[in-house]
């Protein structure tokens, strides 16, 4: 990779990192809905100038629905419930384990050895995670958190239906889709008054929270990402995003004094050591299908 493009890709995750963040704030201020819906709100603003790409309504709807929707709005109950942001931030990230083991069952991918490992390294440390859950946040809430890299690893699958199409038009559109429901969402749950009032009162920290939520780890980020995706292999870039779970769980002991027992601290390396093993080995080769 050129040096600028290897400086792009740690800035999208320094981005990413520094957006749980951001998202752990916000909910001081807004609800999960409401905070989500903001977030795809302002990502979505593009949509005004660029047309929807030739995807259908349906595939559009279903990878927004799972790649941008479920995953982002799970994270932000979860986190509003007492999942703390660092441990978010790993568990987000599983969505590796998820996803190769989805293409398994669906594309019929089959994982080679080293991937394998991976799998059986990370799955350990979410159950090195899971002993921990009880402490200070609820079952529940960990459940919730566990939503994420589910849809995320779904819509990474369903995405792979959307080629040759601009990946900054491709998103927008992704983000105006989740946006509609979401503001239906929030006006049954918290009312249109209660809307109106948090939006009217919305303080500087909480615009600033929203645009960097929005503009820029959704819209821009996202789009950088896409593009060094276009120009170089996925084992080049993909690596990369074991930044982030560093980067938020650094951020987040800096904001809000966050510390991990000795349990957890192992078990969110042990997930990232696996992520890192199954990222880094070559491409599962593809089962011959049965007659």
């Amino acid at each position: 990779m050129k040096p600028a493009d290897v400086c792009i890709a740690v800035m999208v995750a320094v981005i990413w990192g520094l957006a749980f963040v951001a998202s752990r704030i916000a909910l001081d201020e807004f609800s999960p809905e409401l905070m989500t819906t903001l977030r795809f709100a302002i990502a979505a603003l593009p949509c005004l100038f660029v047309r929807r790409p030739k995807v259908s309504w349906p595939l559009l709807i279903a990878i927004s629905f799972t790649l941008f929707l479920g995953q982002f709005l799970a994270q932000a109950f979860a986190i509003a419930d007492g999942v703390p942001v660092g441990l978010s931030s790993v568990i987000v990230q599983s969505q590796a384990l998820f996803t190769i083991a989805f293409a398994a069952l669906v594309f019929r991918e089959l994982p080679t050895p080293m991937q394998t490992v991976g799998i059986g390294i990370a799955t350990l440390g979410l159950l090195m995670i899971c002993a921990t859950v009880g402490y200070d946040f609820s079952v529940g809430a960990f459940a919730i958190i566990m939503i994420c890299p589910v849809s995320f690893a779904i819509g990474n699958l369903l995405l792979r239906r959307a080629n040759g199409v601009r990946m900054f038009d491709l998103f927008a559109w992704l983000c105006l889709v989740a946006a509609i429901p979401l503001l239906a969402l929030t006006l049954v749950t918290d009312g249109p008054q209660p809307t109106w009032h948090a939006l009217a009162h919305m303080s500087l920290t909480g615009l600033v929270c929203m645009l960097v939520l929005g503009a820029i780890s959704t819209s821009i980020a996202y789009w950088l990402w896409g593009r060094l995706l276009r120009d170089y292999p996925a084992a080049q870039v993909v690596p990369f995003a074991l930044l982030v779970p560093f980067v938020g769980s650094a951020a987040s002991s800096v904001v809000f004094g966050e510390t991990f027992g000795p349990l957890r601290l192992a078990g969110m390396v042990t997930v990232i050591g696996g992520i890192a093993v199954m990222l880094l080995a070559r491409r599962p080769s593809v089962l011959p299908k049965i007659a």
